[in-house]
């Protein structure tokens, strides 16, 4: 570890920002290709640095996919198989811990979703803005717990506007594909506020130690409520259509379409239509306060001795295969954004050149990363891989394929397998199966499970499905063969 210098700063150790966003999906980067999506930033940063053009959240909703990012595990072994709230964490080792034992200063701004709320988790400083969690609005909750008390960007708004306001005030449900541009100044919307309070803590921190920024964005997750200048370019012009399988379920969007967060979508074009202006306004305008503070770490002149990642918990299905929100196996579900800039001070060779990677990511990759390239610990505890080799071309990562799951007593419960050219999925309450060639067909439109030409593939990864699954308390698998309908563990409330 450096020492301190003759001016009582901190030499050179690297300091790290981990950009987190909510919802994001990984295909909505103009540096990804979308046609629609305009994202200039994030563009800069990942032909800067290392761009992951496959990485995946193995369990695609808020809750355990911050296990897996904060713990480096495995949905199966940190026990967070699907969404649960109000189940405590509690785990021997997570990444901002390992970063405050290595010396750094730790803060969080934004958005945490943990048990109980404030939960630090290894963070020194906190700034906690969930969005909207209904579970924490509940009359009998001990008061500490409620949002109320317990969010700091609500009371901020608070005391902005007055004590009736609220994150939804305007009326825009916190799950739903209703749109609407946000209401207020621009300057007290939620991702503003993020950067805000960030860009606080760059300017007020112990200039002593190098620093651990995770900035954590509630949107593009819903309500989509961005600034108008965000939304109406969107939504005045004519947006790519979602993808359309031959195999989806189009009876249940006619069924449930005017329900408002259904999650088989919404049988009315106009409001898909801003619904899919409302998540591509939401997602530019954090692209800009991204902007600011990376501006922000310019001034400083501590970039180029800063490791910047930006990822996202889960992705946004946005009606593709009449689907809404997360949860399932599917690319727009599951597949989310992965950049890693180094700045040119952080290894001893100098800025790694920029790149694009094909390999299999994950979130539980994100703690080995960030700690092996400022040369703390890893805990042997990690299971996730350190991409190190990745961005400094180095070395491949040596991933087969990932193991995904998002467990309930629901139709959607879903286990799959994923390579870096196809995927198998399997519903255990249902017993469907899938099977997509993301080689010819990366919007899943084509289902091949029951084609005879792919059949033998199928049983491949049927069975390393089976490998995966073989032993867990479930039952998932008896004499040789998957078993439909087992109670899953989320269901059973195994921590």
């Amino acid at each position: 570890m450096a020492g301190i210098s003759d001016d009582g700063l901190e030499s050179r150790r690297p300091n790290v920002v981990l950009i987190m966003c909510d919802q994001f999906r990984g295909d909505c980067l103009g540096f990804d290709g979308h046609p629609d999506v305009k994202t200039p930033y994030l563009d800069t940063l990942a032909a800067q640095g290392t761009y992951f053009e496959n990485a995946h959240a193995a369990c695609p909703s808020c809750i355990p996919a911050r296990a897996s990012l904060l713990t480096g595990t495995t949905p199966a072994t940190n026990g967070r198989v699907g969404y649960q709230d109000g189940v405590p964490w509690r785990y021997e080792h997570m990444m901002p811990e390992e970063f405050s034992a290595a010396g750094y200063q730790t803060a969080l701004v934004g958005k945490m979703h943990v048990h109980p709320p404030r939960l630090a988790c290894g963070f020194q400083h906190l700034r906690l803005h969930d969005g909207y969690i209904g579970h924490y609005r509940k009359a009998n909750l001990p008061h500490w717990m409620h949002q109320d008390v317990s969010d700091d960007y609500l009371r901020f708004l608070r005391s902005e506007l007055g004590p009736e306001a609220d994150v939804n005030g305007t009326g825009v449900e916190n799950n739903s594909w209703i749109a609407r541009p946000w209401v207020y100044e621009e300057r007290l919307h939620p991702t503003n506020w993020v950067v805000d309070e960030s860009i606080r803590f760059l300017e007020t921190r112990d200039r002593t130690r190098p620093f651990f920024l995770m900035a954590s964005f509630v949107r593009p997750h819903p309500p989509f409520d961005a600034p108008a200048a965000y939304y109406q370019p969107y939504l005045d012009r004519e947006l790519r259509e979602p993808a359309h399988g031959d195999w989806e379920d189009a009876e249940a969007t006619a069924r449930d379409g005017m329900v408002i967060d259904s999650v088989h979508g919404c049988r009315d074009a106009t409001l898909r239509h801003e619904a899919m202006a409302g998540y591509y306004g939401c997602i530019t305008h954090l692209d800009h306060q991204i902007g600011r503070l990376i501006t922000a770490l310019e001034n400083d002149e501590t970039y180029e001795n800063t490791v910047v990642l930006f990822t996202a918990d889960h992705g946004e299905m946005l009606f593709d295969h009449s689907s809404f929100r997360k949860v399932l196996p599917y690319e727009g579900s599951t597949r989310i954004p992965f950049i890693v800039r180094v700045g040119s001070k952080v290894l001893p060779d100098g800025r790694p050149r920029p790149r694009r990677s094909d390999a299999v990511v994950e979130l539980m990759d994100v703690m080995p990363t960030l700690l092996d390239l400022v040369g703390a610990e890893v805990p042997e505890t990690v299971e996730g891989s350190s991409l190190r080799g990745e961005i400094t071309g180095e070395k491949n990562l040596e991933r087969a394929y990932l193991h995904g799951e998002h467990s309930g007593s629901h139709e959607q419960s879903n286990q799959w397998i994923l390579t870096g050219h196809d995927k198998y999925v399997w519903f255990t309450q249902t017993g469907v199966e899938r099977y997509f060639d993301l080689d010819a067909d990366p919007r899943e439109e084509h289902d091949l499970a029951h084609d005879p030409a792919h059949a033998e593939r199928v049983a491949e990864l049927r069975a390393i499905l089976m490998d995966e699954l073989r032993g867990r308390e479930e039952g998932y698998v008896e004499n040789g063969e998957l078993v439909v309908g087992r109670t899953p563990r989320t269901v059973l409330g195994r921590d």
